[in-house]
């Protein structure tokens, strides 16, 4: 008797496309004796299997449980499917595509580093695929920035412009080849190829790499953009890339061969090992070794770490191996301008900053720069989230009733699109200060918004009038927007990637952001949830003499703070101690400043922890000018080092129903130090501790007040390894969780996703009520 034979339809959604799901099905049904068929459906893939209830079990259990290493299921529906008809021993096929119009919103799949099946074939004289940039499989390769629409199928890629030679088309049609439905798959014989100013293929190559070994600088076409490539050895060459790239001091990131070139570079632990060999290779924040390294130090001026990470594309490893020497891989643009993607644009915007270029005819269809993440404390944090990462979605804890965006802040911009439980936070666009980002900004938006089949209906977007963002999302053409504090974006953004939906102390320390009384916020303590928040905490008002000009010159902000800080009841420091700081600086700028203040000329006060660090970092001769955003605070950071010190004094003070840290005390005590002789990293150490005390203390006030014991940590301030350490440990030892951002950067980066969690949280308590 034969045994029961059933037909099911199985439909499973995550990320599932673009990522070998559909030859890996083919594979573990066909060895499970099954027959059907499985296909891509919009955002999902859908199969019809037939066979006995136990092999069908199996294949579910195997859905759920053991995908294909870059796929996500996040869910697996199965129905029985009386009406499909499939003859036993027909066998398993893949189908073509189906778009469905009713789908959910599709997810689009991150770009995936060269796997190590891969890089042996690279590195093989006797594969065909030996020495070809562009090689790829299904576990590995481009992605988002090569796919042009949904169904991810080849023809919908910048593939398609490429036919397949015969032997590539017979892998790509094979059910048992790696390469099996690989859409960016290609060889030397009908791939993209490489082109250097006439020459082509590896003459391209070799002359790119001759004009790296001679100290130039090349402009290479990556995944999502240009990247500029210089010798990381090099002085002369480092230094002619940040004259002409205007980039006269933020780090660069280096790109070493392997895992030994690295270790040779900086120290590097497990943790560290496995973010810098996964499949989104980005750059990571490592502690770099003080002597024996190759690297100049031109390359992280300011700072004891070091950005590193390895090859992440075939390309790339044929240029570290030829060279055999860490190379700075950096952004293909000029300062604040986003990342050139167009061959023309290119030539045009970096003509005067490149010796040469390596691109070739394959179109970058998504810009997408390198993504950034650190350790601490074994917990992998995302700095800047881009290739490797986005736009793979994020839970919303609270599903949004009506499709929506996020529409992010000003700096670190990025998006957020949002539909049901699930938010795309969109890949780092950069600052939003010029026409170039803002159309950039549009142009990522339109495509995603494509891709993913969202259509905001609404808009959260911040407080300050003079964002690029608020101005789009309230010229937009939105049924209804939605205004969300900057602060209690932050922390709602950690809340959110945390599935908290309850109540929680919010603390929120960055630069700047617009308040809900109009004021510059900065250094807040919230009782808060998704929907709403209280003030319960803050950092002293201090002035930002010159406005915009006090972030870019830190002297001013410590001057801000020396005559006209809050008064909170401490006395001023002693003009015997000043003196020595005002000394040093312009005999012009004291007096100015002084002046202003005192009239309140164009002096807006601000109760920022971010402007508190610029102040302490210029008393202590760490930085009176910075060039880039937090560029003061990085080198307190870093004279601090490792030290342990016990905390300068502070103090706390009850103003109309809020407790208020008065740094005055801290500062007094820092110049002090600084007349008595006590060494600058000693003193950046205290400080440090200080403001981690203060913030327990804050919030054991505010839990002590009835606010809840979970705690979330939020704001580009905690991008600081040292205060994030300190701070958990201290509130951890009173008994509280303690929540930081993971996939979400807790700079400006997350706030897109945190408008979209407030927002969705917002319209859902609408509905209800």
């Amino acid at each position: 008797m034969k045994g029961r034979r059933v037909t099911r339809r199985i439909e499973v959604f995550g990320r599932v496309q673009g990522v070998g799901f559909r030859p890996w099905v083919h594979r573990a049904a066909t060895g499970l004796g099954l027959d059907g068929w499985v296909r891509n459906v919009d955002g999902h893939v859908e199969l019809a299997a037939a066979g006995s209830p136990g092999a069908l079990d199996e294949l579910v259990l195997r859905l759920r449980g053991h995908p294909p290493p870059l796929a996500v299921v996040r869910r697996v529906r199965v129905t029985d499917f009386p009406g499909e008809e499939t003859p036993a021993g027909s066998g398993f096929a893949v189908v073509p595509s189906r778009a469905d119009p009713a789908a959910a919103p599709r997810e689009i799949p991150p770009d995936a580093a060269v796997c190590d099946a891969c890089l042996r074939e690279l590195l093989d004289p006797h594969d065909r695929r030996h020495r070809h940039p562009f090689i790829n499989c299904t576990d590995c390769g481009p992605r988002a920035t090569i796919v042009e629409d949904l169904p991810y199928d080849r023809e919908r890629t910048t593939m398609r412009r490429f036919p397949l030679c015969p032997a590539c088309a017979a892998e790509y049609a094979d059910p048992g080849d790696r390469r099996f439905h690989a859409e960016p798959l290609a060889c030397p014989a009908c791939g993209p190829r490489l082109a250097w100013d006439g020459l082509t293929g590896e003459e391209a190559l070799r002359a790119a790499v001759e004009a790296v070994a001679n100290g130039g600088i090349v402009a290479v076409k990556g995944l999502g953009g240009y990247q500029l490539v210089c010798d990381a050895t090099d002085p002369a060459a480092v230094a002619a890339l940040r004259q002409r790239k205007r980039r006269p001091a933020k780090p660069f990131a280096v790109m070493a061969r392997d895992l030994d070139a690295v270790r040779r570079l900086a120290y590097v632990g497990r943790t560290e090992e496995a973010v810098l060999t996964s499949p989104q290779r980005p750059v990571v924040l490592l502690r770099a070794r003080r002597a024996g390294t190759p690297v100049t130090p031109q390359v992280r001026p300011g700072t004891g770490r070091v950005g590193l990470f390895l090859p992440t594309t075939g390309l790339h490893h044929l240029l570290l191996r030829a060279l055999d020497r860490p190379l700075v891989v950096t952004s293909g643009n000029r300062a604040d301008e986003p990342i050139a993607t167009d061959d023309t644009e290119a030539r045009r915007v970096l003509g005067a900053v490149a010796d040469g270029f390596l691109t070739h005819d394959r179109p970058v269809r998504a810009r997408y720069d390198d993504s950034v993440v650190h350790v601490v404390r074994r917990d992998v944090l995302v700095l800047r989230r881009a290739r490797g990462y986005a736009p793979a979605p994020l839970v919303l804890p609270v599903p949004a009733p009506l499709p929506l965006v996020g529409a992010g802040a000003q700096l670190k911009h990025a998006f957020a699109l949002a539909e049901h439980g699930r938010a795309h936070l969109a890949a780092h666009t950069g600052d939003l200060a010029d026409a170039a980002t803002y159309d950039a900004f549009e142009a990522s938006y339109a495509h995603l918004s494509r891709l993913t089949g969202i259509v905001p209906r609404v808009a959260a977007h911040d407080l300050h009038p003079g964002y690029l963002s608020t101005q789009w999302a309230r010229a937009g053409p939105f049924e209804r927007r939605v205004p969300v504090q900057h602060h209690h974006a932050h922390v709602a953004a950690v809340a959110a990637e945390h599935g908290l939906t309850g109540p929680f102390v919010g603390v929120a320390y960055d630069g700047l952001g617009v308040g809900d009384d109009g004021t510059l916020w900065g250094g807040e303590v919230l009782a808060a949830d998704l929907t709403g928040y209280r003030r319960v905490g803050r950092f002293a008002r201090a002035p930002l003499p010159g406005g915009e000009a006090a972030v870019r010159h830190p002297a001013r902000m410590a001057l801000g703070y020396l005559f006209g800080a809050e008064p909170l009841g401490a006395p001023p420091p002693a003009p015997w101690l000043t003196r020595p700081f005002t000394d040093r600086l312009d005999p012009h700028l004291t007096p100015l400043v002084r002046a202003v203040v005192e009239r309140r000329v164009n002096c807006p006060p601000a109760s920022s922890a971010g402007r508190l660090f610029d102040a302490a970092a210029s008393l202590l001769g760490l930085g009176d000018t910075v060039s880039y955003e937090g560029q003061a605070a990085v080198a307190l950071e870093s004279a601090a080092g490792g030290l342990r010190a016990g905390a300068l004094p502070w103090r706390l003070v009850r103003v109309d129903g809020l407790w208020v840290y008065d740094p005055s005390t801290t500062l007094t005590a820092l110049l002090e130090g600084l007349v008595d002789g006590t060494p600058v990293p000693r003193l950046a150490a205290a400080f440090h501790t200080a403001v981690a005390e203060v913030t327990a203390a804050l919030v054991e006030r505010a839990v002590a007040d009835g606010a809840p014991p979970t705690v979330c940590l939020g704001g580009g301030c905690f991008q600081n390894r040292r205060l994030l350490t300190d701070v958990r440990r201290l509130l951890r030892a009173q008994g509280l969780r303690v929540l930081t951002g993971r996939a979400v950067p807790v700079n400006d980066g997350g706030i897109g996703y945190g408008q979209a969690a407030v927002a969705s949280a917002l319209l859902a308590e609408d509905r209800k009520g």
